[in-house]
């Protein structure tokens, strides 16, 4: 008897979004042996029986099929770094399905977001930008004494994943000092190393750029980290129970009572918002305890329009866009691409989802 012809894969991209025609060509290029449907769905509504029932693999946001609908599913790409907003989905809870995040891409705009709203404070831009929409040359002796640069500064990042390790780059570029947490101890180089996806060129795949590492899970470990005497402070974790509300007015006040120079502490969170207090670094804003914060992630989402946040002293808010980019998309595909050829061979997956753990 012949050999047996290999089963053609079906690639359903499942999202709310329209993909214009030249990112679905692009997809095709990507994967040109699979069959590839896209729908578009809204957020979290299920992939129809019918659909989903022909599909071997799956690129999604929100959207999952019914675990009945699933059997010849083999892989689910998420095109987020994370699976807090369908941690609770059957797929995720009563199926065996190897799920893969796109963490690790998201890396170098959330860095290129992070240092920009850092110079953006530090270098007074929206001052001379709104001199400069009213034609006035305004050069003071006030200005000087308000500006700075981030060369000798510290900053400490929660969470030093792909995202944190980027920033981690720029920022020791920049000439700063950083300082690492992890809720696990990384006591040996080899420990250190980035196990999961890189861009290429990016990151720190060594672990070689921090000053210092730090771990735990409990405040007293925390409360140390933040007493080191830092001048930024970025929120790099993922949310889970024990990450909710970790940062409340404590944790800020130690932060400021510890920070170095004459600038008080600059906090930014590119994670989720649940992650801090939102009352509290309201207050902490508005009484001075911090310089300022950039803000990607908001408790909730969106904001509401009569939130005190908005009006919060120093503070800087997008919608939750910080990784936003036209490399995106193709970044992820790049993951579910390798990953496809890893589950062909056996090997263990990148950026496989641990049930149990949340991430």
């Amino acid at each position: 008897m012949g050999e047996t012809t290999p089963v053609k894969d079906h690639l359903l991209v499942a999202i709310a979004r329209p993909l214009p025609p030249p990112v679905v060509r692009n997809i095709h290029a990507q994967f040109p042996d699979a069959e590839l449907s896209v729908i578009q769905l809204p957020n979290f509504a299920p992939i129809p029986s019918e659909i989903a029932r022909k599909a071997t693999l799956i690129l999604t946001f929100t959207n999952l099929p019914n675990p009945e609908d699933a059997t010849q599913i083999k892989l689910i790409h998420v095109v987020s770094a994370g699976l807090d907003h369908l941690i609770s989905h059957p797929i995720v809870t009563s199926t065996d399905i190897p799920l893969t995040t796109s963490s690790g891409i998201h890396g170098p705009p959330i860095a290129e977001w992070t240092i920009m709203n850092w110079l953006v404070a530090s270098r007074r831009f929206l001052h001379t930008h709104a001199n400069q929409q009213r034609h006035l040359w305004d050069k003071d002796e006030t200005f000087t004494p308000s500006v700075y640069d981030q060369v000798g500064k510290t900053v400490g990042i929660l969470g030093y994943g792909s995202i944190g390790r980027q920033i981690a780059r720029v920022s020791s570029a920049l000439g700063m000092t950083v300082h690492a947490y992890t809720a696990h101890p990384r006591p040996t180089p080899e420990s250190r190393h980035d196990t999961g996806y890189i861009v290429p060129g990016t990151g720190d795949p060594t672990g070689s750029i921090p000053a210092t590492w730090s771990h735990g899970t409990d405040k007293a470990s925390l409360h140390a980290f933040l007493s080191q005497g830092l001048n930024h402070l970025v929120i790099a974790l993922p949310l889970t129970r024990d990450t909710t509300h970790l940062i409340g007015a404590e944790e800020l006040a130690l932060l400021a009572a510890h920070a170095p120079g004459l600038n008080k502490p600059y906090l930014t969170n590119i994670s989720r918002g649940k992650v801090i207090d939102q009352a509290a670094l309201i207050d902490a804003l508005n009484k001075g305890v911090l310089g300022g914060a950039a803000l990607d992630v908001t408790d909730p989402e969106p904001l509401p329009e009569d939130s005190p946040l908005w009006d919060a002293k120093n503070v800087a808010i997008s919608p939750h866009v910080s990784s936003a980019g036209r490399e995106y998309l193709g970044r992820s595909l790049d993951i579910l691409q390798l990953n496809l050829g890893k589950w062909e061979r056996g090997e263990p997956l990148v950026n496989g989802i641990r049930r149990g753990r949340g991430y």
